[in-house]
């Protein structure tokens, strides 16, 4: 998929050249799909090194695969999906910032609408108090250390989780919220590529004005 005439990779690895705390970059998939993340880096002129790293059969095995490439004096990881184009260098440098001081946290924003709890049949069986709900999305930042040994908990114990806050919540250990964006919007339908279409669009001419 291409957004601007620009693959979905692309953009994401625009932002994390241009934010000044990332010193990394690791792009984890199939190999399968290695000559393309190689015909798409070259043209970005990307100056941070960057690693292919082979992806496992679920986003936890590819996770782990990828903390196994991290460089040996890496202390903070932040995981980010791909599919996340519209990340702002900002973002990812403000979840840098904070996975200073936390063993781990979630980029997340507030839920707008009433959520229902419903079954099996349609029925609703709760309705929980928005106040308390926050819709995750990435980066998600981690200390590398607490992240592996967690990992390894999870290969023990197979458990299967959906990130890797949730590997954190089965270890009791704490993670923590940082405010992320409205249009940090994971894209995967039709209708996320005209909506992120329209948001480059807007940034490109946000960009144009303070240049004048």
């Amino acid at each position: 998929m291409k957004v601007r005439s620009q693959p979905l990779l692309a953009w994401t690895l625009l932002a994390a050249e241009a934010a000044n705390s990332i010193s990394w970059i690791g792009i984890i998939g199939q190999p399968s799909d290695w000559d393309d993340f190689k015909a798409i880096i070259p043209d970005l002129g990307l100056t941070k090194p960057i690693e292919l790293i082979a992806g496992g059969s679920t986003r936890q095995e590819s996770v782990y695969n990828g903390l196994q490439a991290l460089p040996a004096e890496a202390q903070q990881v932040l995981i980010h999906d791909g599919a996340r184009c519209l990340v702002t260098p900002e973002l990812l440098n403000a979840c840098a910032a904070a996975i200073c001081h936390c063993p781990g946290l979630i980029a997340a924003v507030p839920v707008k609408d009433t959520i229902k709890v419903v079954d099996q049949s349609g029925i609703i069986q709760d309705t929980p108090d928005r106040q308390q709900l926050w819709a995750a999305q990435t980066p998600q930042g981690f200390d590398v250390k607490l992240l592996k040994q967690c990992h390894a908990e999870g290969v023990r114990q197979g458990w299967e989780v959906t990130d890797d806050a949730a590997l954190f919540e089965k270890c009791g250990i704490a993670v923590r919220i940082v405010p992320g964006e409205e249009t940090n919007l994971k894209v995967t339908t039709p209708q996320d590529l005209a909506i992120a279409e329209f948001i480059l669009h807007q940034r490109h001419l946000d960009r144009e004005k303070q240049s004048w």
